[in-house]
C-alpha cells in the first residue's frame, strides 16, 4: 500500500511501506536525521538536580526497570490497593521517564555517568515490548499503574516511543542499536495502527489523558526528527488535535463554550470542568483534562511546539526544492504542501505559546489541581519545553521561577513525591528533573532558524 511518510525531518515523500512482524521496511534508504542540540546554552546542573538523579539511580531494579516508587495501585476489579507492603514491579512507563531524565543529564548507552543504567533500561523496555502482541496498543503486561489510571492506559506506549526515539543512533554497538530500532518500529506501528482519524486513541481512558496525548506528540515528532519513518498522517492528525481550541487571530486559547462545577475540591477550591474547547465535535472525543487548565493548555502548546520543531527542517528543504529549476512539478507541489503545513503550525504554535504566557502570572493556573502531583510536574515540563522554543527573557523568567519552586518541594532523599493522583516518587522525581533540565531537551538545529517563517 502507498502511504505518505515523514522521514528524518525532511519533506513529504511517497514511500512504499510494508508492516510485518512488528517491523517496518521502507523502499529506499532514509536520509540521515537532522542534527540535534539544546536550543539554548544549558545551565550547569544544580546540586539539587544531581541529588535527584542519584535518587533515581538508587531506585533502579535489578531487571533494569523502575516501579512506581510507592503509593496505591489499581485492582483488576477497579478498586484501589494501599499500604506499605504493596508489590512494586518494574513497569515501562516509569522506567521510560526515569531513563529520559538520565538522558537529559547527558548519558546515553554509549557514554555518560549513567550509561549502564540507561542501557539496562532500554533492554528492559525492549524485552517488555517483545512480549506484547503486535496488534495490541500496549507495550507492557503490567497493568493497573497510577500512570495508566491517571493519564491514560497507553501512557507506557507513548513514553517508550519517546525514550527510544531520543536514543536512536546512540546505542553502544550495532547489536543493541538493532534491538532498539526493532522495539521503536514496533511501538510506532502500534501508535499508527490505533490512532483514530481525530488523533485520539480509543481506550486511552484516564483522569487527565490529555497529558499522555502530549507524550504521544513528543514521541512521534522526536522519532521523525531522529530518522525514524513516521506516517505523516499520524503527525497531521496529532497536530490538528493539539490545535483544537487555539485561536490564531486572538493569539490565545478559545474561551470554553461551557463549564460545569463538580462536587470535588482541589486544595480547598471548587474544581471547574471545562468542555468544548474545540467545539461540539471535539468535545465528544477530546482527551480528558480533569477540569485543570494547566494540564490541557500545556499539553496543547507542547504538542504544537514539537510539531513545529519537526516541520522547520522540512520547510527549509522544501524551499530549496522550490528554488531548484530542475525539480519536477510533483516535487514542487509536495514542497508547497510542506511549506503550507509548516506555516499553519507556526501560527498555531505561536498562538498557543502566547496563551500560556498570558496565564503565567495566574497562581491558580500554575497551581493546577491545588497541590503537586505528577500531573503538575509533567505540565511544567510541557510549559518549559514550549517556552524553550521561544527563548528570550520570557523563557529565562519562567525557568528561574519554576526551578526555584521545584527545588523548594524536594524531599531530603533527593526525590519528589505527589500529594494527589500520581504520587509515585519515580514519576514525580523524573518529571521534576525533566523540568529542571528542560534547557537540555533536544531540538533539531534547523528548528532554531526563523528565516522564512
Amino acid at each position: 500500500m502507498h502511504m505518505r511518510k515523514f522521514c528524518c525531518g525532511t519533506t513529504l515523500l511517497i514511500l512504499t511501506t510494508v508492516l510485518s512482524a512488528g517491523s517496518r521496511s521502507v523502499a529506499g534508504e532514509p536520509e540521515k536525521p537532522v542534527a540535534n542540540q539544546p536550543a539554548v546554552q544549558p545551565k550547569t546542573i544544580a546540586e539539587q538536580t544531581k541529588k535527584g538523579l542519584a535518587y533515581l539511580v538508587s531506585q533502579q531494579h535489578t531487571d533494569g526497570g523502575w516501579g512506581q516508587g510507592g503509593g496505591w495501585r489499581t485492582q483488576s476489579q477497579g478498586g484501589r490497593l494501599e499500604g506499605a507492603n504493596l508489590e512494586d514491579p518494574s513497569d515501562v512507563g516509569n522506567s521510560a521517564i526515569a531513563a529520559l531524565a538520565l538522558i537529559r543529564a547527558g548519558s546515553t548507552p554509549k557514554q555518560g555517568e549513567y550509561a549502564k543504567n540507561v542501557a539496562k533500561a532500554v533492554e528492559f523496555i525492549a524485552a517488555k515490548i517483545d512480549k506484547v502482541d503486535q496488534d495490541s496498543p500496549y507495550v507492557t503486561d503490567v497493568l493497573g499503574t497510577q500512570l495508566q489510571s491517571k493519564i491514560g492506559q497507553y501512557v507506557d506506549t507513548f513514553l517508550a516511543g519517546l525514550v527510544l526515539s531520543e536514543l536512536k543512533g546512540k546505542m553502544a554497538d550495532e547489536v543493541s542499536e538493532k534491538r532498539l530500532t526493532t522495539a521503536l518500529d514496533r511501538t510506532l506501528a502500534k501508535i499508527e495502527k490505533h490512532q483514530k482519524a481525530d488523533g485520539t486513541f480509543a481506550g486511552n481512558a484516564g483522569w487527565a489523558s490529555v497529558l499522555s496525548q502530549a507524550l504521544c506528540s513528543k514521541a512521534i515528532n522526536r522519532a521523525a526528527q531522529n530518522g525514524a519513518v513516521v506516517n505523516v498522517e499520524v503527525l497531521e492528525r496529532d497536530s490538528r488535535l493539539a490545535a483544537a481550541g487555539v485561536d490564531v487571530s486572538r493569539k490565545d486559547f478559545s474561551a470554553p463554550a461551557e463549564a460545569a462545577v463538580t462536587g470535588g475540591r482541589a486544595g480547598g477550591r471548587v474544581v471547574v470542568v471545562t468542555r468544548a474547547v474545540g467545539g461540539p465535535e471535539s468535545a465528544a472525543t477530546a482527551p480528558s483534562d480533569a477540569g485543570v487548565a494547566v494540564y490541557s493548555l500545556s499539553a496543547k502548546a507542547g504538542g504544537l511546539q514539537d510539531a513545529v520543531n519537526t516541520s522547520r527542517p522540512a520547510a527549509m528543504k522544501a524551499r530549496a526544492v522550490l528554488a531548484d529549476k530542475e525539480a519536477s512539478k510533483q516535487a514542487k507541489d509536495e514542497a508547497t504542501l510542506t511549506l503550507e503545513r509548516a506555516r499553519r503550525l507556526e501560527e498555531q504554535s505561536e498562538a498557543a505559546t502566547s496563551g500560556i504566557l498570558k496565564r503565567l502570572d495566574d497562581k491558580q493556573f500554575i497551581a493546577g489541581f491545588g497541590n503537586n502531583g505528577g500531573e503538575e510536574f509533567l505540565s511544567y515540563m510541557n510549559i518549559s519545553e514550549t517556552l524553550l522554543g521561544k527563548g528570550g527573557d520570557e523563557w529565562k523568567t519562567w525557568d528561574k521561577s519554576i526551578c526555584e519552586n521545584i527545588h523548594r518541594v524536594q524531599n531530603e532523599d533527593g526525590s519528589w513525591a505527589g500529594q494527589h493522583c500520581i504520587t509515585g516518587r519515580t514519576f514525580c522525581t523524573s518529571a521534576a528533573l525533566l523540568t529542571l533540565m528542560a534547557d537540555r531537551a533536544p531540538v533539531p538545529l534547523a528548528a532554531k532558524l526563523t528565516e522564512g517563517k
